[in-house]
């Protein structure tokens, strides 16, 4: 069974920009919050300083959804690369 790659890829996308974006935003409601999961965004993405505003956060989250767009399009097309067609 062959996964549909663009599928994944939009799965991903707004799953790992979903969770980013909500981390972000409860760490301005509660100050403190996930911190440290921030601190390693920002030593990945450029542009990002785990700073507490809003536009941190948008640009935080725009970072993240094309990383999983591209995580999971690179992840779907591996799996199809390495499973075996259906036996018909």
């Amino acid at each position: 069974m062959r996964i549909n790659v663009k599928a994944l890829a939009f799965a991903g996308a707004i799953l790992w920009g979903s969770c980013v974006f909500l981390m972000g935003v409860a760490n301005l409601i509660w100050a403190g919050y996930g911190v440290q999961f921030l601190a390693w965004l920002a030593s990945i993405y450029p542009g990002y300083h785990g700073g507490n505003s809003f536009v941190e956060v948008v640009i935080v989250t725009i970072y993240a959804i094309f990383d999983g767009l591209i995580g999971g399009a690179i992840f779907a097309w591996l799996y199809n690369c390495f499973a075996k067609p259906a036996a018909n």
